[in-house]
């Protein structure tokens, strides 16, 4: 039996949903922190195309960079929705819908891994 492709692409989408909503918590804490600028992470298609090509580590104390990795993966966000006086860039009512969005695909993704755990139990068991 051949490798299952499909659970390690939900493990990994899960591992950026994490990523995302770490930084979407990070945005709202620091909704009043004059001169704060928005980050977002990229969508999950374009680091997981991104990450297809590892750099090889040829010496143990060679660090390698994690593609999903809240310091490396956020960006600061190209239009915010507003920006105060003060310079900060986070809108509460954006990131309330970023946290809506990462909620719904966190679901979607565990309903598709139940799903698929459930047809590969049932061909097991004949």
């Amino acid at each position: 039996m051949g490798p299952i492709y499909l659970l390690d692409l939900a493990s990994q989408q899960a591992r950026w949903l994490t990523v995302r909503q770490a930084v979407v918590a990070q945005n709202i804490a620091n909704a009043n922190t004059p001169g704060y600028t928005a980050m977002d992470v990229g969508g999950f298609q374009d680091i997981f195309d991104g990450a297809q090509l590892q750099l090889a580590a040829t010496h143990p104390s060679h660090l390698g960079i994690d593609p999903l990795d809240p310091g490396s993966a956020a960006s600061k966000e190209d239009q915010p929705w507003e920006v105060s006086h003060s310079g900060n860039s986070v809108s509460l009512e954006q990131e309330m819908l970023k946290a809506g969005q990462v909620n719904r695909d966190y679901s979607l993704n565990t309903s598709v891994v139940k799903a698929f755990n459930q047809m590969l139990s049932a061909s097991v068991k004949g």
